[in-house]
């Protein structure tokens, strides 16, 4: 039994290393911890799944145990992709789940995205988890929860095929990259009306071909070569769990997903004119007036699958998304980020083009990075960006964001460092109208960051 380690509880989901910080014993308390705040809330059932990583079988049989003590009856989807444990919450005769997953993390971490009553809990309501667990003494409810297993599978594919049409049959390529949504992108698309080319659609928690995680380039390589090799029109990626997206073009250009939600927002906007568009701090400045020129409002807000849920509910946008690739349809869909929805909405606005590439290709965009990371110890993440938020010094005029870490707006471009809630590094993203303003921005960057790190490995 490992000893209840405080590094797993983050800002919007429980992450940790097995053996290290997570084991069955911790699944078990947050299992109990959870139930008893889904009673408190009036909650008498959870729904619960797994993503393919090794360690999943024992953590979520341990999770269900933990719930049941609490006096909560378990729905156990078995393995499927985040969103459809999401999808349990909102069909199902219950509002709260629990996803046993590592995201796009390395194979030797695993975790837990949860929605209590509702709502994707986030911050303090985590913390709340972990006071929980440190108070309990170790008793079980005298009426434990009872537990079921739920096939969901069809009931979500069926609502998606339900929803969601294409213009004209297509032939694209699909890389899941021995994730989950390997086992359900093949069959959804196909029932759509796709031909497609599978990559790596084979379940294994080893994740023996790439990493799940489209965010980064190197992940899209073999999808990016498929596309030169076949007659696909159009490459799809997923990572880990199945609730983000990538996209590639015909020609080999990555659409990265600020640039995704420029389609998705035209489109969204035709039934919601006037509406609040949120996007995360990490997407092109391209994305704000492209927004307002479709008739919405534009609303940057903070990095985080749980934060953009929350403020979805909390203004009625119907559509939030994130440079990371999470995609919140409320429009026509529940809310919640779904990458497997997400790229069938794509398929839809992309097949009533004859040529989807040029269409992908055409959209507005800079000379910009991907995702950045400075790799640090544990918790120096966040003492480094409270240091630069405190002490850097931009020359210039430049407009300053706080809401998430420092993004630095120039005439010519943006630069962004902001604190992973994820894992101990600092993000950072770049982008200019020209290579030599690109490199003027990450000067600028790298000078403060080395004021305040002198050591500092940086990435450019």
């Amino acid at each position: 039994m490992l000893p209840l380690s405080r590094t797993i509880f983050k800002a919007y989901d429980i992450r940790g290393i097995i053996a290290k910080t997570l084991d069955a014993s911790v699944a078990h308390k947050i299992g109990q911890a959870f139930g008893q705040a889904a009673l408190a809330k009036g909650e008498q059932r959870v729904v619960i799944g797994r993503d393919g990583r090794l360690s999943g079988p024992e953590l979520t049989a341990a999770l269900a145990q933990g719930l049941q003590a609490a006096g909560v009856d378990v729905i156990d989807l078995g393995v499927v992709a985040t969103p459809m444990v999401y999808f349990g919450t909102n069909v199902l005769d219950t509002r709260s789940g629990i996803m046993v997953t590592g995201s796009h993390n390395p194979p030797d971490y695993n975790g837990f995205k949860m929605v209590l009553a509702g709502e994707a809990i986030h911050g303090e309501a985590i913390q709340a988890l972990y006071h929980s667990i440190v108070a309990h003494d170790g008793s079980a409810s005298a009426n434990p929860g009872s537990y079921t297993m739920h096939d969901i599978r069809a009931a979500y594919l069926e609502r998606i095929l339900g929803d969601v049409k294409l213009a004209r049959p297509i032939k694209i390529a699909v890389d899941c990259g021995n994730g989950v949504a390997g086992a359900f992108a093949g069959d959804l698309f196909r029932g759509m009306g796709c031909e497609v080319i599978e990559l790596f659609c084979e379940v294994d928690g080893n994740f023996p071909n790439h990493h799940p995680d489209p965010a980064h380039p190197e992940n899209l390589q073999d999808l990016i070569r498929c596309l030169a090799e076949t007659d696909a029109e159009i490459g799809i990626a997923f990572d880990g769990d199945g609730d983000r997206l990538g996209v590639v073009t015909k020609d080999g250009q990555i659409i990265y997903p600020d640039r995704q939600m420029m389609l998705f927002a035209a489109d969204v906007l035709t039934r919601h004119p006037g509406a609040q568009i949120l996007y995360d701090v990490k997407c092109t400045r391209h994305l704000a007036p492209w927004i307002s020129k479709h008739g919405g409002v534009p609303l940057m807000y903070k990095t985080g699958h749980s934060l953009v849920k929350a403020k979805l509910r909390e203004t009625g946008a119907p559509l939030g998304g994130e440079m990371s690739g999470h995609i919140f349809f409320k429009d026509r869909w529940y809310g919640f980020d779904d990458g497997l929805y997400s790229a069938a909405r794509l398929l839809e606005i992309l097949t009533r083009e004859a040529d989807p590439s040029a269409l992908l290709n055409s959209l507005p965009q800079s000379d910009s990075t991907p995702e950045l990371h400075l790799e640090l110890k544990e918790g120096e993440n966040v003492a480094l960006m409270d240091m630069l938020r405190r002490d850097a010094v931009f020359p210039g005029n430049e407009q300053i964001i706080t809401i998430d870490g420092l993004r630095v707006e120039y005439a010519d471009g943006f630069g962004l460092a902001r604190s992973s809630n994820t894992t101990p590094v600092i993000v950072m993203r770049f982008e200019a109208e020209t290579p030599q303003a690109l490199a003027r921005i990450q000067g600028q960057f790298k000078s403060v960051i080395l004021a305040a790190k002198p050591d500092a490995m940086l990435p450019f």
